[in-house]
């Protein structure tokens, strides 16, 4: 990397190990931090290479925007790829190694002699019994234990103070985690825009178990007689689909519910934009970037205090409101619903607190941790 003392950054390749790329079918937030970083790296003089698992019609090998995606194995199998790759040298002199542990750790510094930097967007403690008994005990083990002890003395980037806190908990010394927040993107032209006449909710996101959807459903359900003509818009793609789609049937709203699918950047600001209140009952984020989206638009936010970097996201009761269970997360709609002046205030307050999260800030923290 270039220094304060204007060393040569023509010879720097940064490899980033991610199992998922910005493209890939369940790819979030994590993705996008990837994507925005990696592709101002390149622009600002780098070789970048990104290493990913193959899926659906997915190219072994293709150059998107100045970096190179190389991708292969699947979900699990990428670590083993990515492992072989640094151990070959088939990607090249790789100078740098940016390893997204997104769960499972790549171990990189293993197979390369490159410098390593270790990027975690959160803990997924919480998450790991999703994948089922055995693999939950395994992978539980292999990113609290097993990573940590291999890491030792490594740099690492968190993207919240609360990620920060969980890999101090977990062993990380804190004087090795710098903090490389989440940017965001111009909010593009969006003539017209406004806000629904009646009370409307929306939920950002993937649609996979965790993002817990269903809690945004039953708020509906649960104050749609207190708010006539309540909606809930959920905006996002997964798996988890049909499981939701039978949710809101369950409970009697799917006439007041819409699941609207993958949608364009400028759709989703306009999906955004349109609401009264943006949700994210999450079960755990290192960020919530979606959050600071609905910001953008003047739209606060309800979120769960324990699911993480939300609490750095929402400042409660300032540019949106933490709830600590799901009677609370309800009672909290609830208040922004009927209370006009709150909601646009925090609303207001939000869009205000946006202007600090730029991409190029992300970059420069990623640029300073790979120079020290």
């Amino acid at each position: 990397m270039r220094t304060s003392k204007g060393m040569d950054r023509s010879s720097d390749h940064v490899a980033f190990l991610s199992w998922r790329d910005p493209w890939h079918p369940e790819a979030g937030g994590s993705e996008r931090w990837l994507q925005q970083v990696a592709e101002r790296m390149a622009a600002g003089g780098d070789r970048v290479t990104v290493v990913t698992a193959r899926y659906g019609a997915s190219v072994p090998r293709e150059v998107r925007n100045g970096v190179r995606y190389v991708r292969r194995g699947g979900r699990l199998s990428v670590y083993l790829w990515a492992a072989w790759l640094l151990l070959t040298k088939q990607l090249g002199r790789v100078t740098s190694v940016v390893e997204v542990q997104n769960g499972m750790p790549f171990l990189a510094r293993l197979f390369t002699e490159a410098r390593v930097v270790v990027l975690v967007h959160h803990v997924h403690r919480e998450q790991w019994p999703v994948v089922g008994p055995v693999l939950a005990k395994v992978g539980w083990l292999m990113e609290s234990r097993v990573a940590v002890r291999v890491n030792r003395g490594l740099r690492y980037l968190a993207v919240s103070d609360v990620t920060r806190a969980e890999l101090v908990q977990l062993g990380v010394d804190p004087q090795a985690i710098s903090l490389a927040w989440n940017g965001t993107d111009p909010v593009p032209e969006l003539p017209g825009l406004e806000q629904t006449r009646q009370p409307s909710l929306v939920v950002l996101g993937r649609l996979v178990p965790h993002k817990r959807v269903e809690h945004a459903v039953a708020a509906t359900a649960a104050l749609r007689d207190d708010f006539p003509g309540l909606t809930l818009r959920v905006v996002g793609s997964g798996w988890w689909e049909q499981e939701l789609r039978q949710e809101t049937k369950r409970r009697g709203v799917d006439d007041v519910v819409t699941l609207v699918g993958h949608v364009s950047e400028t759709e989703k600001y306009r999906e955004l934009g349109r609401a009264w209140i943006h949700l994210l009952p999450s079960l755990k984020e290192g960020w919530g970037l979606s959050i600071i989206e609905a910001a953008q638009v003047g739209v606060p936010s309800v979120a769960y205090a324990d699911a993480g970097g939300v609490r750095d996201s929402i400042l409660d009761g300032t540019t949106g409101l933490l709830a600590h269970d799901e009677a609370d997360f309800i009672d909290a709609v609830r208040r922004l619903l009927a209370d006009d002046e709150l909601r646009r205030d925090l609303g207001h307050k939000a869009q205000l607190r946006t202007a600090e999260f730029t991409w190029e800030a992300t970059t420069a923290a990623v640029r300073r941790a790979l120079s020290n």
